[in-house]
């Protein structure tokens, strides 16, 4: 059996088992993916205060993210076609997250439905992330299924009115359908874990769209409608309008700047997630971690602010916390374990995160996750060849 130490670990093994194609999708950014590379670099430039001699024999990650009891200050973010990594892969997140005592967030663009993620969890919590599409009336009917499968927050992402360009993905020819070019489907073959599994499941195509929408029935019909429904014009009045409909709590998704930052703690949202979508729209823009603490600093005491964007480690999660983040999201952290090994890999994901933030806060002088603050970091990044962090 395989040993697995760290995130990276899982990362190493999902890239054997997943298809290229959709290996990565989930591992790719934007352009010359700068900002990718960054989102999970600029972690390093941030040093810890090593405490000694404190008592650190009685230690506790809980808290409450959105008042809501959390294990430690993770969520599971929302990633499309998680589906495609492994069979059912939406569902046996979802459980892995129940199981671990986090939120979960499903993406619009999911493999499997909001029914299928209520079900399976028996009704338990979740989170639905929502795009903006053209047709508001499918828009008004995937907020009313979600609030019907007990959701309590809805991620509304706003920085995907357009798409940015990833070359991979057009290299591999990721559509809907998928092109099965014959190195596609050579690469499929060289993957009997993933065929099997995927053999196995009725879910293969966008489950909370298909069936769901009139005329679209089948993938070629679903990547008609998809060309045409990424709304350009979304704007705050959208954000207004989406808050009078949605009776649980709001967050908002993709926020980078300060001035964003002070229109999403207007708009009456109950959170907001600094974000730059993983690296895969705006190549070029900063970190996550880096638009944090301006962000955090300017409407922090307002706006509950969470992070998203390279944390594949506990250690990364202190330091957004230490930086004003009161949550964080993963994203491929729970890809990788997902397409590693299933059900399994999240859970073994989320295990190595937690160990590593219970590890880190107690070399840190920390004995409870929520007295963390910026006294915990050195004043100084590590030397870059870059412009400083802070």
């Amino acid at each position: 059996m395989t040993l697995i130490t760290n995130i990276e670990d899982l990362r190493v093994l999902a890239k054997k088992r997943v298809p290229r194609m959709f290996y990565e999708y989930a591992d790719a950014g934007s352009w010359t993916e700068s900002t990718y590379r960054a989102n999970e670099a600029d972690f390093q430039r941030i040093l810890l205060r090593q405490r000694v001699a404190v008592d650190i024999g009685a230690r506790s990650t809980r808290t409450q993210m959105l008042g809501q009891d959390v294990a430690m200050p993770v969520a599971i973010a929302p990633t499309g076609l998680t589906g495609m990594q492994h069979a059912d892969g939406e569902i046996l997140a979802a459980r892995a997250a129940k199981a671990f005592g986090i939120p979960f967030t499903l993406s619009t663009v999911s493999i499997c439905s909001i029914e299928d993620v209520a079900e399976a969890t028996d009704g338990h919590p979740f989170w639905f992330q929502l795009y903006v599409m053209r047709d508001r009336a499918f828009v008004e009917r995937l907020m009313a299924r979600a609030h019907a499968a007990n959701c309590t927050a809805l991620v509304l992402t706003l920085d995907l009115q357009i798409s940015g360009q990833r070359h991979k993905d057009l290299r591999n020819g990721l559509s809907a359908p998928p092109r099965l070019t014959l190195p596609n489907l050579l690469n499929m073959a060289s993957k009997p874990r993933w065929c099997a599994g995927m053999l196995g499941t009725k879910r293969r195509s966008f489950g909370n769209i298909v069936g769901h929408v009139e005329g679209v029935e089948t993938m070629s019909s679903l990547a008609d409608w998809t060309a045409q429904q990424y709304d350009p014009t979304l704007n705050w009045q959208d954000v207004a309008w989406i808050r009078k409909q949605w009776p649980g709590k709001l967050i908002l998704k993709g926020i980078q700047d300060v001035d964003d930052a002070k229109l999403a703690a207007d708009s009456g949202a109950d959170a907001l997630i600094v974000s730059n979508h993983g690296g895969r729209q705006l190549d070029g823009a900063p970190s996550s971690i880096r638009a944090l603490p301006r962000i955090a600093e300017a409407v922090g005491h307002r706006i509950e602010v969470h992070m998203d964007g390279g944390i594949r480690s506990g250690q990364d999660v202190l330091k957004a916390l230490a930086l004003g983040a009161k949550g964080t999201f993963i994203g491929r952290a729970m890809l990788y374990g997902l397409g590693a090994m299933g059900e399994a890999g999240v859970t073994r994901a989320l295990q190595l995160i937690h160990k590593e933030l219970d590890l880190t806060m107690a070399f840190c002088g920390r004995t409870d996750v929520r007295t963390v603050d910026r006294s915990i970091l050195l004043d100084e990044p590590a030397p870059s060849p870059g412009f400083p962090m802070f």
